[in-house]
């Protein structure tokens, strides 16, 4: 079986369960995850959510931006190094120093 037929076939209950462990550091039994645990448990969680069409909303790792975003307040967003000016120089800096940072 390859890993894409294994999540594919991954129970949602033990989805869950993943996702639980992941945001509370440890397995369901209480042992710590260790960091080679949560890499590989991460992987398989996002690469379930994008197989099964989970809402942005509630993926692991979804930021609400709300109104701050494409904004300076976003940190997708930077200080463009190309423009003049600092950017604490308060509220009247120029928003055409910033870009957005697509990763």
């Amino acid at each position: 079986m390859t890993y894409e037929q294994l999540i594919e076939r991954l129970d949602p209950t033990v989805y869950r369960n993943l996702r639980q462990s992941l945001e509370l550091g440890k397995w369901p039994d209480g042992r710590p995850m260790t960091k080679e645990q949560r890499a590989i448990s991460l992987e398989a969680v996002i690469y379930y959510e994008n197989l099964h069409n989970v809402p942005e909303q509630e993926r692991v790792g979804y930021l609400d931006r709300g109104e701050k975003a494409g904004t300076a307040c976003d940190p997708s967003v930077r200080f463009s190094q190309n423009g003049a000016g600092n950017p604490s120089d308060g509220p009247e800096a120029d928003p055409n120093l910033y870009v957005e940072v697509k990763s």
